[in-house]
């Protein structure tokens, strides 16, 4: 029998406690949680391409681009850009067999784009980069996600408001509430508004004033929030848009299903920014609906252990008293664009 969980990349169980925190009802002990765990569409490919078969990750794109589930299509794409980052040769046996493959295209924009980020020649790596966008753009005509990584190109090749203006329309007229495409546009207003956080959140209040209950981008305005929060400069945005920010993203949370690796991120996220807010009972709910899993983000944004990140935080809401462990900003948060 294949040993999956060796295939896929490393999941790291939570380090032995000093301490016993005090249990609480529903939520997991810290040695069952995981990290950045695939589900249950993703982790057959990622078993694949770790055995050199790139079949079931272009099978698994292919259905999402049919069915049109552009935030599937989104994470998925993401992942295997970055399990291709660090077990490149399935991937390269795809493109080779498929060049204009739609799909193997907007991988090589993701992992061609997340490199270029990564490197002190960003600028220039970026610009060789554009052509391959402009493909995946051209790969499918409804897809929005080359538009969320034509976006994040734009905001690392500093690129001005009119060009950026264009992409944000070309990705509306897609899909116009796919969450990866406004997170990368609030990405852009943040670095082009610096310290204008209180803008950055009302940009944020209207994409979701205008989704679905259940659209991810009920989210956006908690993403916003925790920007300012870890960003440490700017003008003060007032508590109340904070609390209204926590409390769209937990309505979104119950809308979601329960100990799932789909909403995790979301939850984790909010669980943080509810910790900085002092609103330990919410955030232990969050860590309930969470379950068993842990992602990188946004832990990943104060150390360079984000599950052992995770787990103090988790550890300190457990605790009879004394505040949560939340880190403090200062680390570059690269990894996010």
């Amino acid at each position: 029998m294949v040993d999956t969980m060796a295939l896929l990349l490393p999941f790291i169980r939570g380090p032995r406690m000093t301490r016993t925190p005090l249990p609480v009802a529903g939520v997991r002990a810290d040695d069952e949680v995981l990290l950045d765990v695939p589900d249950a569409r993703l982790g057959p490919a990622l078993v694949a391409a770790a055995q050199g078969d790139h079949e079931p990750a272009a099978a698994l794109l292919a259905a999402t681009r049919a069915a049109g589930e552009w935030e599937y299509r989104d994470r998925y794409t993401a992942r295997l850009a970055a399990f291709a980052h660090a077990r490149p040769d399935w991937f390269w046996a795809w493109r080779a067999a498929a060049p204009h493959d739609p799909d193997g295209l907007v991988v090589d924009a993701q992992l061609r784009v997340d490199r270029a980020w990564q490197s002190p020649a960003r600028a220039e790596l970026l610009r060789e980069v554009s052509p391959l966008v402009t493909a995946a753009a051209h790969g499918d005509d409804r897809d929005p996600v080359p538009w969320r990584i034509a976006l994040d190109h734009a905001r690392g090749a500093q690129a001005g408001p009119r060009y950026v203006e264009e992409l944000w329309e070309a990705a509306m007229r897609r899909a116009p509430h796919h969450y990866g495409c406004h997170v990368a546009a609030l990405r852009y207003l943040a670095s082009s508004w610096h310290g204008s956080h209180r803008e950055c959140l009302d940009f944020a209040e209207r994409a979701a004033q205008d989704a679905p209950p259940d659209s991810l981008v009920q989210a956006l305005p908690v993403r916003a929030a925790f920007a300012y929060l870890t960003d440490g400069g700017g003008p003060e945005v007032p508590r109340a848009a904070l609390d209204e920010a926590a409390d769209r993203a937990i309505g979104l949370s119950a809308l979601l299903p329960a100990a799932d690796p789909w909403p995790a991120e979301t939850r984790n996220l909010l669980t943080y920014v509810l910790v900085r807010l002092d609103r330990v009972a919410d955030a232990l709910e969050q860590v309930r609906l969470t379950g068993p899993y842990a992602t990188s983000f946004p832990w990943d944004r104060f150390c360079d252990d984000p599950l052992g990140h995770c787990l103090r935080v988790r550890e300190e809401l457990r605790a009879p008293s004394g505040r949560p462990i939340t880190g403090h900003p200062g680390r570059n948060p690269s990894g996010d664009h």
